[in-house]
């Protein structure tokens, strides 16, 4: 039997950071909006409010485009505390399905 390395979706990006920040400190900065504006703007969210959000763990948003078709994702940022004291920030932006959205409905004429 030939096992094969398992693939990552091709659905979404993970991308992960060491930061010597304690993850209180980074926390603060993914869900205080005052903070969070300051590198994920309102504008590039298509609501402000978090999808989801586990205190201290994880927070997930809704972008959307800024130009036609103004598609949509979800970005999900967790942080995870290193041996350190300092965190790992993933940010995983999980893209939606291109046929997700509501059915096409056609009327004769």
């Amino acid at each position: 039997m030939n096992k094969q390395a398992e693939r990552p979706p091709r659905d979404r990006l993970v991308l992960e950071y060491s930061l010597e920040a304690p993850p209180e400190k980074v926390w603060r900065a993914l869900s205080v909006p005052e903070l969070r504006e300051q590198w994920l703007p309102t504008g590039d969210l298509a609501q402000a409010e978090p999808l989801a959000a586990t205190p201290g763990e994880a927070v997930s948003y809704r972008l959307r485009d800024d130009q036609p078709p103004f598609l949509e994702s979800v970005v999900t940022l967790q942080i995870v505390p290193d041996a350190g004291g300092g965190s790992l920030l993933r940010i995983i932006h999980q893209l939606d399905a291109a046929n997700d959205g509501p059915p096409t409905v056609m009327r004769a004429a």
